[in-house]
């Protein structure tokens, strides 16, 4: 009996960041930079679902929509009236590319709640990439349409002069540190929730070795189905937050002297 109560205690055991340890699909080696890994499989489930969505969802375009239709046409609509109140209608030519960057983020991030899965989006290195992205291209976009009229973003016109040298160098510091924050903010939060989910989780099996569980399990459970729920806020609202904020930084690029 003390042997078999050992075994359970052993196979009860939970390493909360275990979740994330990205592995290859294949066999036990080193992961390269060419291996097919858990992160691939569940990009690309991300993609398909996206493309089944927009693709095959909508392919009818009924005047009464299916249920795939109007989440894609609410979807759409969504980020289109984001885009134009946030950095004006002539940022609305970089549409496609903000509509993807939500929809592969908030994909990402639900797919990540389900069992069995891997949240893509958990890794700094997927989103300092998508950050990263935002970055360059706003950058890009700010010199091409306006020259070294970019550079007035980083120089407070209504400041007193005294204090526009230094406030210039917080300005780009802070410009700098954009795609930091912007990655590590939704690395974290996934990243968080997730954890949280699996020490909880450790808690519900204690029924199975002492009277304390029958206490702790069932608040257990309910805090797992607690934390869920808020994790389904989470995910859509970290899509939103990255979205909204390449908006904002485009809007930057496209008028630096607001």
């Amino acid at each position: 009996m003390a042997n078999l109560e050992q075994e359970m205690r052993t196979e009860l055991v939970f390493h909360p960041m275990d979740q994330f340890i990205v592995k290859p699909l294949f066999g036990d080696g080193p992961v390269h930079w060419y291996t097919p890994t858990n992160v691939t499989l569940w990009m690309a489930v991300a993609i398909a679902a996206i493309f089944f969505m927009l693709v095959i969802g909508t392919r009818g375009r009924a005047v009464v929509p299916s249920r795939a239709q109007s989440i894609a046409e609410l979807a759409y609509g969504f980020i289109h009236k984001m885009v134009e109140d946030v950095a004006g209608k002539d940022a609305l030519k970089f549409f496609p590319y903000i509509f993807t960057l939500f929809l592969f983020i908030v994909f990402s991030n639900f797919l990540g709640l389900l069992p069995r899965s891997f949240t893509t989006t958990s890794h700094v290195a997927v989103t300092a990439t998508l950050a990263m992205l935002v970055f360059v291209t706003v950058t890009v976009v700010g010199f091409v349409k306006n020259g070294a009229g970019f550079l007035s973003l980083f120089w407070v016109s209504s400041a007193p002069l005294a204090l526009r040298p230094v406030l210039a160098i917080i300005e780009i510091i802070s410009y700098f540190v954009r795609p930091v924050s912007h990655s590590i903010r939704l690395a974290g939060n996934m990243m968080a929730g997730h954890a949280v989910m699996k020490v909880f989780a450790a808690f519900a099996p204690l029924i199975l070795l002492s009277g304390v569980g029958i206490a702790v399990t069932p608040l257990s459970i309910i805090a797992i189905a607690a934390m869920y729920g808020l994790e389904v806020l989470v995910a859509f609202i970290q899509a939103y937050v990255f979205t909204i904020l390449t908006c904002v930084y485009l809007r930057d690029a496209l008028h630096p002297a607001h």
